[in-house]
């Protein structure tokens, strides 16, 4: 923090140091990067390519380990530091499995003896045994880059967490821009990441965390410090997430026991608990261990679909196992259905590595004997999935008064059920009460995405009450998933009247089941509704409503859909429609085609049924492929399956033909409120009419989750109005600049000429009047339209494609045009690295005025036809004093100037420096109004001739490229240049080139014995030549910086 004058300045040098007295507060302490970096007095690394405090980890080594001798504490340490791939996920997963289990090392005894053991890195029991320190700025270099993370956690000097604080306030420094940066960290010095446990990304207010693996949407606040409720809105999210995740005992917790490493169909995928699934399973595990004591009764986590209940399943499992008090017990994880048993198994469970966090790898009961068979074998240990199907009795058994047997009578298993309300069919003489007949002295616990209904007494005797609730409504402003809207079109499909009064409260529950379920229980009823609801004419009706709308949603949101039909001949049905109004969506192979239907079948079903009907692997690698974002299939068709425990957070809108209610209902249509890089919302579309049963659903919601309908609005109530709003905001942020006549003129040119005037119009509304400057409070107008226009894209997307957008859509995507065109030329398009991709699923809206390719060339409608900085010359200025686009071609000179001087940079340390200096310059003086802008752009004009002249400058002295960077380099210093001749200077710039370049093919940067080489040759150079002795230092190092920059460019040449 900083003071001038009487204005408090809180810049990003100060939040640094905020965040350093925090920790210091929880325990860490706190280093300044540059007085241990090597070189220095007090250095702790001898490379800046290192990452790793050696000295601290060899005495951590020795200290948590005393029965080791030092020659295997000393090999531990070496064997800790010695990487095995090239891949960073591949490294990173070495890193943990050594950090949780320890290292491998061998050693002889007293006796002589080989001794096998494991030495410690890390003491997870006693968190303030291990040495905790946080250091500011510091440096790592990598191969082509050198990079300075704001604040690196160590844990006995191993880099657990890095930290990207941006500029409190800054416009420009966004929480996005520090995710950006953590991704630039990640390609340019991957080594920081081997170590790594958690990301925290913030810009002063805001603060989020996740792995260095996670996708910006996996990026989370941590709201609560100590799990007893939700912190006070007024502290800064920076210092709740510090206090909540980095108090020494939370943060080595989470470390170990809440780090999934997940291998998914792609990729290994590394995942930390959120703070609500952090929380509700230390709670969890408590109430098992009291459940244990008392009545087995554990009780019921409820954590709103889409949050992360699997994960939280995951979590749960490992730390139960490894807790001292449960004494390694048995767990039983109860699905209620085979594909579910399945999904929680392979995608989850079986899919997460060793320790990472399950002790050992899961099970699966085939059947009621094999579940007993292995509850006997074993006293402790092991993780079994099974269905609750399993603890029904046969027809035979009931008919001959048969009690359900005994499994075991052991007090160490834990039954964890998955979706516990499911389980709740009969306390009396059904699944429950066998539950509980066939383990009496075993404890329970559910884990349920929705709530456990008012009037379900059975759950609760089985279970207990619930120790966790995460809502809706917490869930989506926490960003864990998305809110979801509802759109009624039955009036674009036929259904009689009567049929209405056939869908009631039994037949839905009925068609909640299987297909087969609800024949049986429906009799007649279901026949005559299914053949009504599936007509001829009407699967005609629906076929070509859906494929209007899904055309319109995908055009502004990419991503995919689900369509849920009543039973499976619909289905196929329905299918063979679509694919007659579009031919090309099909595919007989299952590896491409855009839509696919996903139901179950045998041999026996109708052969409408046959072709969609698929063995266990095929439905696996569909599912996949519905899974993956940039998979061509988007339209899945279903019956039943995948509407409970299918994730593909691309999923966006799903279209409701089949009756439904309760639980299954909701937990239908959250396969399209799981969050995907910017998606705004999902979108129930009903046909069925199922809105009545949506409100009775939520009847058994917390209260403010009724109140704000995160699930199941309708569109028409708030997105709508709110779009519509919106749009007028934006329209009277243009009040002053009448673009409506130029968009309404006709001609080829004439919308982008309508895009380039209101581009330059908003470019001089910024910094904004004077006396009354733009800040982030008070923005221009210009700042004022982007944000505006922002959240009136999002809003449209949301609501595409209603009525309501079709009237504005050309207005939308002119202010789209003119916001993405603003983007372009400030550079806000481009992310901090240019390796870093910036996904997004809201699509540009492109208006019909813009031509086929909907690219909109600024440059050419700012009269800059060639963006070239050969160009740009004193006639530019006579150019620019009768431009009707002066705003426009200021900021384009200026990008332009930017571009130029990066590729400057790119070669030439010290030049780069002088002409972004010159840049800065001249800009700041125009926003400080001291230079007009017509006196700026002379200015910028004659930095241009600057930049020309600097290719023509080494031709002059004689000097290459090469030579004319080393040249600048050791002229920085006044006493050279006074004390030396420009011949001497030259003759040693060529020199270096060929000292340098002799150890090119050789990475210097990396070996320190190298570099130290090279570094005593330029001295000695410096020296022969009489350079002052006083300067030989800096010169050395800036030299040996502009090396660096050279040496991968002669390498790739070599």
């Amino acid at each position: 923090m900083r003071r001038g004058g009487r204005c408090l300045v809180f810049d990003e040098s100060a939040l640094e140091f905020h965040v350093l007295e925090l920790l210091a507060e929880l325990g860490w302490a706190t280093v300044h990067g540059p007085v241990i970096a090597p070189g220095e007095v007090q250095a702790e690394r001898s490379d800046y390519r290192e990452v790793v405090l050696a000295g601290r980890l060899g005495e951590a080594v020795e200290r948590l380990n005393p029965a080791l001798p030092l020659d295997a504490v000393e090999d531990a340490a070496k064997t800790a530091l010695r990487p095995e791939s090239a891949v960073a996920a591949s490294e990173n997963w070495r890193a943990f499995r050594l950090l949780v289990e320890g290292v491998p090392v061998e050693y002889r005894d007293a006796s002589g003896q080989v001794r096998a053991d494991r030495a410690r890195l890390i003491d997870f029991e006693e968190p303030w045994a291990n040495d905790l320190v946080a250091v500011n700025q510091f440096t790592v270099k990598g191969q082509h880059a050198e990079r300075r993370p704001d604040v690196v956690l160590f844990v006995n000097g191993l880099p657990l967490v890095v930290m990207e604080l941006k500029h409190p306030g800054k416009q420009q420094a966004t929480l996005h821009g520090a995710f950006n940066q953590i991704q630039t960290y990640r390609h340019d010095i991957p080594d920081l990441f081997t170590w790594n446990q958690l990301a925290v990304i913030s810009d002063g207010m805001q603060a989020r965390a996740s792995t260095f693996m996670g996708a910006w949407e996996h990026y989370a606040p941590w709201k609560t410090i100590d799990g007893q409720g939700l912190a006070p809105g007024g502290l800064p999210q920076i210092e709740v997430l510090l206090r909540g995740i980095f108090a020494p005992e939370v943060f080595l917790d989470l470390v170990r026991n809440y780090i999934a490493f997940v291998d998914e169909p792609s990729e290994l995928v590394k995942k930390a608990a959120k703070y609500h699934q952090y929380w509700a399973v230390r709670k969890a595990v408590e109430s098992t261990v009291e459940a244990v004591e008392t009545d087995g009764r554990a009780g019921v986590v409820w954590h709103t679909q889409g949050s992360g209940k699997s994960l939280e399943m995951l979590f749960y499992a490992g730390k139960v196992m490894r807790h001292p008090a449960m004494e390694n017990p048995t767990l039983v994880v109860l699905t209620d259905r085979n594909d579910l048993d399945d999904q929680l198994f392979d995608e989850t469970f079986t899919a997460s590595r060793a320790q990472a966090p399950l002790p050992e790898t899961p099970q699966q009961a085939t059947s009621r004997d094999d579940l007993k068979a292995r509850l006997q074998a074993r006293q402790s240990g092991g993780i079994i999935f099974t269905t609750i199907q399993k603890f029904g009795l046969s027809k035979a058994e009931k008919d001959a008064g048969q009690h359900f047997p005994t499994l075991s009578e052991r007090t160490n298993i834990v039954v964890i059920a998955d979706e516990a309300h499911r389980s709740n069919y009969d306390f009396i003489d059904g699944f429950a009460r066998h539950l509980r007949d066939a383990l009496p002295n075993a404890s329970f616990i559910g884990f349920t995405g929705t709530p456990i209904e008012s009037d379900d007494r059975s759950t609760r005797q089985v279970f207990g009450e619930y120790i966790d609730v995460y809502d809706l409504t917490q869930a989506v402003q926490d960003g864990a998933t998305v809110k979801v809207f509802y759109e009624p079109r039955l009036a674009q499909v036929d259904l009689p009247a009567d049929v209405h009064t056939q869908l009631d409260e039994a037949f839905a529950e009925a068609t909640s089941g299987s297909e087969d379920e609800a024949k049986e229980r429906l009799k007649s009823r279901w026949a005559k509704v299914e053949a009504i609801v599936g007509s001829d004419k009407r699967i005609r009706e629906l076929a070509a409503d859906i494929v209007t709308h899904w055309e319109s949603r995908r055009e502004a949101l990419a991503g995919k859909a689900m369509i849920v039909t009543m039973s499976r001949r619909i289905a196929a049905a329905l299918y063979a429609q679509i694919i007659e109004l579009r031919p090309d969506w099909h595919s007989d192979d299952d590896q491409q085609g855009r839509i696919k239907v996903v139901i179950t079948g045998s041999a026996a079903d109708d052969q409408l049924l046959q072709p969609h009907i698929r063995p266990k692997q095929a439905l696996r690698e569909l599912k996949n492929r519905a899974k993956n974002p940039n998979d061509e299939l988007e339209l899945v068709i279903v019956r039943d399956m995948w509407l409970t425990g299918f994730d593909s957070p691309a999923m966006h809108t799903m279209y409701v033909d089949k009756p439904m209610r309760g639980a299954p209902l909701m937990q239908a249509i959250a396969r399209v409120n799981r969050t995907f890089r910017d998606k705004p919302s999902g979108l129930v579309v009903d046909y069925l009419g199922i809105a009545e049963d949506l409100r009775t659903a939520l009847a058994d919601y917390t209260q403010r989750d009724r109140d704000s309908e995160e699930m199941g609005q309708d569109l028409r109530a708030q997105a709508i109005p709110a779009m519509l709003e919106k749009h007028g905001v934006v329209v009277s942020i243009l009040y002053g600049f009448d673009w409506r006549p130029l968009l309404a003129k006709t001609g080829s040119g004439a919308y982008l000429n309508a895009v380039a005037a209101t581009v330059d119009y908003l470019l001089g509304t910024h910094p904004g009047p004077e006396g009354d400057p733009c800040t982030p409070d008070h923005p221009c107008v210009k700042h004022r339209f982007l944000a505006q226009t922002r959240a009136l894209i999002r809003l449209f997307t949301i609501c595409v494609p209603a009525e309501e957008t079709t009237r504005i859509r050309d207005d939308v995507a002119f202010f789209e045009a003119v916001r993405a065109s603003i983007a372009k030329i400030e550079g806000t398009d481009r992310t901090d690295d240019p390796n870093a991709e910036v996904e997004t699923a809201i699509r540009q809206i492109v208006s019909d005025h813009v031509s086929g390719s909907g690219v909109i060339d600024i440059y050419a409608e700012a009269g800059m036809a060639k963006p070239d900085i050969s160009l740009i010359d004193e006639e530019f200025i006579n150019k620019f004093q009768h431009s009707n686009r002066p705003n426009l071609q200021l900021e384009l000179l200026r990008r332009l100037l930017n571009d130029e001087i990066g590729k400057v940079k790119e070669r030439n340390i010290v030049a780069g420096r002088l002409f972004s200096d010159m840049l800065s310059g001249a800009l700041l003086k125009y926003q400080n109004r001291t230079l007009d802008a017509a006196q700026v752009v002379a200015e910028l004009v004659q930095l241009a001739q600057h930049l020309k002249q600097e290719h023509e400058r080494g031709q002059h002295l004689g000097l290459n490229t090469a030579e004319l960077a080393f040249y600048d380099a050791i002229r920085t210093n006044d006493a050279a240049v006074l004390l030396m001749q420009d011949e001497t200077l030259r003759q040693i710039a060529q020199e270096l080139v060929g000292i340098v370049r002799r150890d090119a093919k050789t990475d210097w940067q990396v070996k320190e014995q190298i570099r130290a080489k090279l570094r005593a040759a330029i001295k000695l150079l410096l020296l022969r030549h009489g350079y002052p002795p006083d300067q030989q230092a800096a010169a050395t190092q800036l030299v040996l910086q502009q090396a660096e920059l050279l040496s991968a460019t002669w390498t790739g040449d070599a």
